[in-house]
């Protein structure tokens, strides 16, 4: 169970929709949120004439959370350690690369099915925790994309542990 103060590693998706909704600062308040370069730069850019576009002010955020950069050893790493490494997003390459890195005890917060799949090949799939359980542990209940959902996360899980390919 996730409590106040525990580590929490978050992809650009996550930092993204935690601010459309507005319970980033709750989180970064609530538990140790941190995050890699490459996830901070994702979230600084995207088409801000689309009507869903979420402005997250990167610079502001780095003030509340740790930002790590990941080396080339960490990239390669991951690179030999997953069967299809090209079908997961830079970001949560990325941050996954960081995350086998690092000793201790954190959790992982991403919306993508390979970032959970790759977890899961890595070792770690009982890491994972959706946004939406981030959000009540710090006592809120914003309306969430459904991807974000624990319903979401706890579905791909069991799918993941059945063998299926959802």
């Amino acid at each position: 169970m996730i409590t106040r103060g525990d580590i929490v590693l978050v992809d650009t998706n996550v930092i993204i929709e935690a601010h459309r909704v507005r319970c980033w600062r709750a989180m970064e308040n609530f538990f140790k949120v941190e995050t890699v370069e490459k996830c901070s730069e994702e979230a600084a850019t995207g088409d801000r004439r689309r009507a869903d576009y979420v402005a997250v002010d990167v610079e502001e955020m780095k003030k509340g959370v740790a930002v790590h950069a990941v080396s080339l050893l960490e990239l390669a790493e991951i690179e030999t350690r997953l069967a299809e490494p090209d079908r997961i997003d830079m970001g949560e390459k990325h941050l996954l690369a960081h995350a086998i890195a690092r000793p201790g005890v954190w959790y992982l917060s991403a919306s993508d099915r390979a970032a959970v799949r790759a977890g899961n090949e890595l070792g770690f799939l009982e890491r994972f925790v959706s946004l939406e359980a981030l959000a009540r542990a710090v006592g809120i209940s914003p309306q969430f994309k459904n991807h974000f959902t624990e319903k979401w996360l706890s579905a791909l899980r069991t799918d993941i542990l059945m063998g299926g390919t959802q």
